[in-house]
């Protein structure tokens, strides 16, 4: 039986992994919960799946919960409770599904207990992609990616040379605007940028799909998974979400993972991985859907993807501002403060003013992901 730790329960990738479990028992045990603020649903969950430890989000919360959670089950919070949840148990595997870069600290410290990680958190690897593939190699730790598009080409790769790779090309839906104009964008609501036609996500990824921000993420942390150069990546607008990602070779065969649109497959591959185990989802039948369609990029329709390949290839922190600025920008919109064609000019702006270095440690990941956000709130 495998033991799993999810590190962001309550949100979609969370839910879902604990969709998987729920489905095959036998196979999966849960022994750690982390919930952020969302204390009813990890109260249900907890109930459910009787974890060793749950954590939430402050010490009011833990006080609030514990008496609600089953025996044996231990509370805690805060930064501390979620570094203890990533690294304390005895999880063979921790899912990292917190949203944004407070992921990266309980990453590497799963790393550094020796769990194997079913990454989904793409912000560990865009603000300290450097960091943590050295750290994971030291200490011979497997990173298994859960977002459909990594999981696609780390399928595709499965067995092969990679001094063989010519070029992976990530697939992107185009999000909930991909039919409209830029003029057409002016004065969007937060309600229709929401409204994907293919996955369902968390609102903050929701948005970063509409933006191109997401894919921008994706090819950087493509970058350092696949240890490949920003030239060897391309991004291809796939309006069905069929073909999650291919890989083109030296000899220009090409190699793509296809399914219908549904995050319990890339999930269920990276917990049960090297085997394939049957899961709660439904067969694709491409004869049912007859035609797939495919446009080239247009980075002047999406600038923010245009943004995200410069600060990659610029490297250093520019990967970490771009991050943090578009965690601002995002929940700014979010909120009614700025219109949703702000958030890229807010990332233009602070990514314009930044002078990149070298981010040798966490601190000074942190002070440099401080000093963006300020500058996106004050934008």
């Amino acid at each position: 039986m495998k033991k799993i730790s999810i590190l962001g329960s309550t949100g979609s990738i969370g839910t879902q992994t604990l969709d998987i479990v729920a489905h095959d028992p036998e196979r999966y045990k849960v022994v750690g919960l982390t919930a952020g603020a969302n204390v009813e649903l990890v109260i249900e969950q907890a109930k459910q799946f009787k974890p060793a430890i749950v954590s939430v989000a402050s010490k009011t919360d833990a006080d609030a919960i514990r008496p609600q959670l089953p025996a044996g089950t231990r509370v805690v919070y805060g930064e501390e409770g979620l570094i203890e949840v990533a690294a304390g148990t005895d999880a063979d595997t921790v899912v990292t599904a917190i949203v944004g870069s407070r992921g990266l600290p309980a990453t590497l410290a799963a790393i550094n207990a020796g769990k194997t990680i079913g990454l989904a958190n793409k912000e560990t690897l865009v603000t300290a992609g450097h960091i943590v593939m050295e750290r994971a190699k030291q200490r011979n730790v497997s990173i298994l990616p859960i977002d459909s598009e990594h999981s696609a080409i780390f399928q595709c790769l499965n067995g092969e040379n990679r001094q063989s790779i010519k070029q992976i090309t990530l697939t992107a839906s185009g999000g909930s605007f991909r039919d409209r104009s830029r003029e057409q964008l002016e004065g969007v609501t937060v309600a229709e940028a929401l409204n994907h036609p293919n996955w369902a996500m968390g609102a903050k990824i929701t948005i970063d799909s509409a933006t191109m921000v997401n894919k921008g993420l994706e090819v950087i942390e493509a970058r350092w998974l696949f240890d490949v150069t920003y030239d060897q990546i391309d991004v291809i607008i796939h309006p069905e979400s069929i073909i999650h990602s291919y890989v083109e070779f030296s000899d220009n065969s090409i190699i793509a993972q296809l399914g219908l649109p549904d995050m319990r497959v890339p999930i269920q591959y990276a917990l049960s991985y090297p085997e394939r185990n049957a899961t709660p989802t439904n067969r694709l039948n491409l004869a049912e859907i007859g035609k797939l369609h495919f446009r080239e990029m247009d980075f002047d329709r999406y600038p923010c993807l245009r943004l995200a390949f410069e600060c990659g290839r610029q490297g250093q922190s520019a990967p970490a501002v771009f991050n943090a600025a578009n965690e601002v920008a995002v929940a700014r919109f979010l909120k009614g403060e700025i219109t949703f064609l702000d958030i890229e000019r807010i990332l233009e702006t602070v990514v314009s003013r930044h002078q990149a270095s070298d981010l040798n440690d966490l601190q000074m990941i942190a002070e440099v992901d401080a000093w963006a956000r300020r500058l996106a709130e004050s934008v």
